[in-house]
């Protein structure tokens, strides 16, 4: 049986004991001879720290691992040079303190491992001294890695001590500009463009291929990997669920693919997901049962994120540069962190077009974000939703609405928190859609068609509800609205039964007062 590496980062234990290896040494021959300081942004649990390990044993000139690989043949010399390798996704602490003595107690084994002095207490001095004390005692170029470059700073919630945490890490990477001559190569990855975090300022040689083409596909699993070492395993899904693998393969595709890291590039599978659906035989949203950084939730707060705009939005080329504490969009980050990906770019506006990339993406944001549009009991909101969800089964939205009715009345106001919005209609379609997103319906809002753009978009097996929303107005203006504009003419040549839904939200009452439905 194929053994899957889900979680292990490490390429020589991958190697050592035969688990899956997907070969991107291709493209570390190509960084290697043609880079010497590399900037690599990734989403959280995308293949970045094995890259980073693959890289260290090569610099260690472990040969033996590569065998069989693309590297294999390519690599004539196989020079080891001494490795500074930092994983600072432990320094997730939250204290300057706590990351000093995280990067110390690193520090520390390095220098044991070579056989060098203690550095001391500060690390910035400590880091400078070891590389150049590596270079005289080897006689060789030092290889640094730093892989979650930006956790530290990242896992800070208070903008004060973010600053702190900021000013602490531009030290420490301070000395890699200043030791250029003793450094054969610098290998950096984080989720965010160090840009964004403004701790890179002093170090104007690192070359970002975070958005390069060549290297778009370094990291995850493409389409043609996924069919060429993974057809035991599709096979397997195949034989349990009673479908064909090419259905196994529809299926695996809409949950899991997607991503695009450069403008016109193939697209790759979330490599997480993926071998944990392999190895579980199962479809879930494994990517999200690990977390989403607080820094996240911290910024759509900030900037009043409408959750409806997000699928289809737009950003400048310009944006994805701009220091976080400058950002005028919550967009960039948001496909840093991998929630968009890149759907399309104008070369002529220089403007891309981002989206989910998933399914797996679009319900696990909208499950995130359900605290903070609606409300933190999750107990309630599940029972709203599988409420809601049994009533759209049925075709019923009478009883649909119904519930959503009573779990918007039962909301408590509550401030700061991203449901603290103003009592507009963007603001009451928002929680709808969050609602029904939840439902891992195909829902859609602000969907274009010839005349406008209706609120949102619900589509079963059976039926598509076209609805739209009116703060303190009518019903009947809403279901006019839907006609005048044939908001639902694109749908009625596809043999679904579609049905006009105009909904009326009532700012006084903070819930929907009435609705009505018509066939189209």
């Amino acid at each position: 049986m194929i053994k899957y590496p889900v979680g292990i980062q490490s390429f020589e234990k991958i190697r050592k004991e035969n688990y899956l290896y997907i070969d991107k040494t291709g493209y570390i021959y190509d960084l290697v001879r043609n880079y010497q300081y590399v900037f690599l942004s990734r989403p959280r649990r995308f293949g970045k720290s094995l890259l980073t390990s693959t890289l260290e044993c090569y610099f260690r000139g472990k040969k033996d691992l590569f065998s069989g690989l693309a590297i294999g043949s390519l690599e004539t010399e196989w020079n080891q040079y001494p490795v500074l390798h930092f994983s600072l996704d432990t320094a997730a602490l939250g204290t300057c303190e706590d990351t000093e003595d995280e990067i110390g107690l690193q520090l520390s084994e390095m220098e044991h491992e070579y056989g060098m002095p203690d550095g001391g207490r500060n690390i910035t001095v400590r880091f400078q001294k070891l590389v150049v004390g590596l270079f005289n005692k080897t006689g060789r170029q030092v290889v640094v890695l730093i892989d979650e470059y930006d956790v530290p700073v990242l896992s800070v919630r208070d903008d004060e001590r973010r600053e702190d945490m900021r000013a602490l890490m531009k030290s420490f990477y301070s000395p890699i500009k200043r030791l250029d001559r003793y450094l054969r190569f610098v290998f950096i990855t984080g989720i965010t463009k160090f840009s964004q975090l403004s701790i890179f300022s002093q170090i104007n040689n690192l070359e970002a291929i975070s958005m390069d083409p060549s290297f778009a596909t370094i990291c995850g699993i493409t389409e043609a990997e996924l069919e060429k070492h993974f057809s035991e395993g599709i096979s397997a899904m195949a034989e349990k669920f009673n479908i064909t693998s090419s259905d196994i393969l529809d299926r695996l595709r809409k949950k899991y693919d997607g991503y695009h890291f450069a403008q016109g590039s193939s697209g790759v599978y979330n490599p997480f997901s993926l071998l944990s659906s392999m190895k579980k035989c199962s479809f879930a949203n494994y990517w999200f049962e690990t977390g989403t950084p607080h820094f996240l939730i911290s910024q759509l707060k900030k900037f009043h994120t409408d959750i409806t705009q997000i699928d289809g939005s737009q950003a400048d080329a310009r944006e994805f540069d701009a220091p976080t504490d400058d950002m005028h969009s919550i967009l960039p980050l948001l496909y840093q962190s991998g929630y968009l990906t890149i759907k399309d770019y104008d070369r002529s506006s220089l403007m891309y077009t981002l989206g989910y990339p998933n399914e797996e993406v679009k319900l696990g944001l909208t499950e995130v974000l359900i605290p903070y549009y609606v409300w933190s009991d999750i107990n309630q909101s599940d029972h709203a939703c599988w409420a809601i969800s049994n009533a759209l089964i049925c075709d019923d939205i009478d009883k649909a609405l119904k519930a959503a009715q009573k779990y918007f009345s039962s909301i408590p106001y509550q401030e700061g928190t991203l449901r603290d919005a103003p009592s507009t209609e963007g603001h009451f379609t928002a929680m709808l859609y969050v609602m029904f997103s939840f439902l891992n319906k195909f829902v859609y809002s602000q969907v274009r068609v010839a005349k406008g753009r209706m609120d949102i978009l619900v589509m079963t097996s059976k039926t598509v509800f076209v609805m739209e929303l009116k703060l303190n107005g009518s019903v009947d203006e809403a279901l006019r609205q839907i006609d005048d504009r044939s908001y639902s003419i694109p749908w009625q040549s596809e043999g679904r039964r579609v049905v006009k839904v105009g909904i009326n939200f009532s700012t006084k009452e903070r819930t929907i007062e009435k609705w009505k439905s018509a066939e189209a």
